[in-house]
């Protein structure tokens, strides 16, 4: 069971107000932002962010200092592999099948540094993060891959009733089995027990390095998802689109109710944590505020609710 329901609930509702205050100061300062159409920006700009904040909350859930900073560089060599799987001649309607397999390689990778070799989860994560980005790079020159199947652009651009396609059928679909998995299952009760006490959690019976193994194929498998959304959005393959993604996806989690030493926390929270991220990032494009400023502020807001996790006292269940 989670370790503080009164602490998570508290994050929750701390979140929830600071959402709407974002919101407010926005809309007093520029009118124009509280258009209906924001909403399908922000929920355009969040499937993305909210498939690899997924991933990284359940790692940082299961405990032993779990963290995958290298959830950026899977997005961006997931998208590139497989658009030269394609130039190098598999079928274009595999492409979804490939994004997610390589992703989850990628992760895989990951698993066995850290639960195999047992490197620490930080110094594992952040090599591969430079080693899958910087891979990503090498492999294209800097440059997109194009030949992203038409049938594909749609599903990345269309709308339903104001709602991206991608976030109906990936994002939304993915955080209810998580929360099912998490609230419903003995591989949920595992995870947090895990986070709660690893020791315990060996000593009952748990598979405590299968577990945390299978966690961050996961977490690759969630980020290739986020690099099929990239390629059906903006039709071409990019090395560089997951860029500061490892900093937004563990702002989400933490900001979401996830404690940073596992074993408490919730899906949902994460979720709204994602809306909240994005809505202020596209708040800051629009009142023209620099792209630099804006990772300085979600840093900012990794050390506050880092702070918040210190200051709130915690009652063991």
């Amino acid at each position: 069971m989670p370790r503080s329901t009164t602490s998570t609930a508290l994050k929750l509702v701390i979140l929830l107000v600071l959402f709407a205050a974002i919101v407010a100061a926005f809309g007093l300062y520029q009118p124009r932002f509280l258009q209906t159409s924001l909403v399908s920006t922000v929920l355009q700009f969040a499937s993305m962010l909210a498939l690899v904040a997924l991933g990284q909350a359940l790692i940082v859930l299961a405990g032993g200092a779990g963290i995958d900073l290298s959830v950026g560089g899977i997005v961006s060599l997931s998208a590139i592999l497989s658009m030269m799987a394609l130039q190098a001649g598999a079928p274009p309607v595999t492409l979804p099948v490939l994004a997610v397999a390589i992703g989850a390689l990628l992760g895989a990778v990951n698993g066995i540094l850290v639960t195999r070799i047992r490197i620490l989860p930080l110094i594992a994560t952040l090599g591969t993060l430079f080693v899958y980005g910087g891979l990503a790079m090498a492999l294209t020159a800097g440059g997109s891959l194009s030949g992203v199947p038409q049938w594909l652009v749609p599903f990345g651009r269309g709308l339903v009733g104001g709602v991206p396609y991608h976030f109906l059928a990936l994002v939304l679909p993915a955080y209810l089995a998580a929360a099912v998995i998490l609230t419903f299952t003995a591989w949920g009760r595992w995870l947090y027990a895990m986070g709660y006490n690893e020791r315990s959690a060996h000593l009952v019976g748990i598979r405590v390095d299968r577990i945390r193994f299978f966690a961050y194929c996961l977490s690759g498998a969630l980020s290739g998802l986020a690099a099929l959304v990239s390629l059906a959005w903006f039709g071409s393959g990019r090395p560089n689109i997951g860029l500061n993604l490892e900093l937004e996806s563990l702002a989400a989690a933490l900001l979401g109710g996830i404690a940073i030493t596992g074993g408490s926390g919730g899906v949902i929270g994460v979720l709204i944590a994602v809306l909240m991220i994005v809505t202020l990032k596209t708040g800051l494009q629009f009142v023209n505020v620099s792209t630099v400023w804006q990772v300085g502020i979600v840093g900012a807001l990794l050390l506050l609710v880092l702070l918040l996790d210190f200051l709130i006292p915690r009652r063991r269940a």
